[in-house]
């Protein structure tokens, strides 16, 4: 009895592997990963671009309360740790920018939880380039600059 129950089992499983493979063979895929994404600003060629169709606004106010940190020398440029940090009230949004690659957005974040904004990620840098961070709160689009970080190894087609 024992034998039958573990291959009815196995033949459950089975099919549940050939139903999901089949449903990910036609491209049926999860809600979650069919999410909205800002595609305007990520295809953007200049920062400028990346404000207007990110936020609608021509420039961001400079603020000392905004902390980009990467490292002074990326390895690869594929794979580049950076952390965002803002001591903004009611901060919604936070995007990354890396001024000198071809699309200069590397990130968006929207909080679903508006407050102080503490993000990390890892980016691709196609060369030497600074860091540019942008944060939204209450309607007002706040920037600063980290400091430049070199790449010794392109990871945009470099």
């Amino acid at each position: 009895m024992t034998e039958m129950k573990n291959t009815f089992s196995r033949r459950t499983f089975n099919k549940t592997v050939a139903v999901v493979g089949a449903g990910a063979a036609l491209g049926v895929t999860p809600i979650v990963s069919q999410a909205a994404w800002p595609e305007a600003a990520f295809d953007a060629e200049t920062i400028e671009g990346v404000l207007q169709s990110l936020y609608g606004v021509a420039e961001a106010i400079p603020s000392d309360a905004i902390n980009v940190k990467g490292p002074d020398i990326a390895e690869n440029g594929a794979v580049v740790p950076v952390s965002i940090k803002a001591d903004i009230p009611n901060a919604d949004s936070v995007a990354l920018l890396v001024a000198k690659n071809p699309a200069p957005l590397a990130s968006s974040f929207d909080l679903a939880n508006p407050g102080m904004v503490s993000v990390g990620t890892r980016i691709k840098m196609g060369e030497t380039s600074e860091l540019i961070a942008l944060v939204r709160a209450e309607g007002k689009v706040y920037t600063a600059t980290s400091k430049e970080v070199k790449v010794t190894i392109g990871g945009c087609g470099g």
